[in-house]
């Protein structure tokens, strides 16, 4: 079996939970936590992305299977490139994000995530998978990282055609019963595809 490791688009920063997330007077839990002290990334895309990226995440870890010394999931970020999904964040950091736009044009972006990707292939030995859990209908992560991954960078061949709720669920049923997808090279796909038959409703476990 190859080293596979799993790159995750990010939540959005600018979506109404992130500003409420932000506001100086939010008083739920995770915005006062956020306030005083550092919340792990992961923890708190999965409050941004509450169906989507928390399925990427539990997906990710529940298949990655790295080379030594390396993390097996990276959270792709708005402005410092790849970074693990435990690494705390402040309420500083959330900010930053909030400024930069995910655009393969915006060098604020491009930039940190070409050189953490850079770094990341280094780490891979011959014949490792990345595999990039978001979407490929457009040029904002296919055109910084396929040029540094070519053939090895794969995608879910059912997210063809899915919304990101139907991804979401997707991955968080894979998940659940221990059956990881079926992957193909990002380099050559068909990028948008007819919509799939709707997924029965994931009941609670």
């Amino acid at each position: 079996m190859p080293h596979r490791v799993f790159l995750l688009s990010p939540a959005s920063t600018a979506g109404k939970r992130c500003q409420q997330l932000l506001a100086g007077d939010a008083s739920f839990e995770l915005a006062l936590r956020l306030r005083h002290d550092r919340v792990s990334l992961g923890e708190v895309f999965s409050f941004l992305s509450a169906l989507y990226f928390r399925g990427k995440l539990t997906y990710a870890k529940r298949f990655a299977a790295p080379p030594p010394g390396c993390p097996g999931v990276w959270v792709i970020t708005p402005s410092r490139g790849l970074v693990d999904p435990d690494v705390g964040l402040t309420l500083a950091d959330l900010n930053e994000f909030a400024a930069v736009s995910i655009d393969a044009e915006d060098a604020r972006y491009a930039e940190p995530l070409r050189a953490a990707a850079s770094d990341l292939r280094g780490k891979l030995t011959r014949g490792s998978e990345v595999v990039l859990l978001g979407s490929i209908a457009t040029a904002k992560y296919v055109d910084v990282l396929l040029p540094l991954f070519a053939k090895s960078l794969l995608f879910p061949s059912d997210f063809v055609g899915r919304g990101d709720m139907s991804r979401g669920g997707l991955l968080l049923r894979a998940a659940r019963e221990g059956a990881e997808l079926g992957y193909r090279p990002v380099d050559g796909a068909e990028r948008r595809g007819g919509r799939p038959a709707k997924l029965n409703v994931l009941r609670p476990s």
